[in-house]
């Protein structure tokens, strides 16, 4: 499967396409074609998984360093960024993922997400609303659309 072909399975109404379609993406961004890369990743993604962000922040750093174009170094850093409470360097870092891969969903949620934590609801429905428009099964997405829809006519 291709990525183009895998991005058009998420809109399919098959849960179990779509399911493969997202395992699909997730699978090609994570790649960089080069092992030493990818095996930094793994580390990035461990110390996530030990809640050392700083140890994950790192480890994608040198990655954003030696890879620029590889939109996935700079996503897991904004995953990272986010999770150890810097909001702004996690929407720089989502930024950065969707120029080098404008349909990457999770970029776009997790920008989203950003913002809301940041109180700006009005550019947290438009990054929900385009990560549905690319993925339109992710119901927890759906389900911060409508929180930061709540909030933006709250606020208006």
């Amino acid at each position: 499967m291709t990525e183009d072909q895998a991005l058009g399975a998420l809109r399919d109404d098959d849960r179990a396409r779509v399911a493969r379609a997202e395992a699909a993406l997730w699978a090609m961004w994570c790649r960089s074609g080069r092992r030493e890369l990818d095996a930094l990743l793994a580390e990035g993604v461990e110390a996530l998984e030990r809640r050392d962000f700083d140890a994950a922040i790192t480890r994608f750093t040198r990655l954003v360093e030696a890879t620029p174009e590889w939109a996935e170094a700079w996503n897991k850093r904004a995953t990272a960024r986010y999770l150890a409470g810097d909001y702004a360097g996690a929407v720089a870092d989502c930024e950065a993922t969707l120029a080098r891969k404008p349909h990457h969903f999770g970029a776009l949620a997790g920008q989203g997400l950003c913002h809301l934590q940041l109180e700006q609801y009005s550019q947290a429905a438009a990054l929900f609303r385009r990560a549905l428009a690319v993925h339109p099964h992710l119901d927890a997405v759906r389900q911060n659309l409508r929180s930061a829809l709540a909030e933006v006519v709250r606020y208006n």
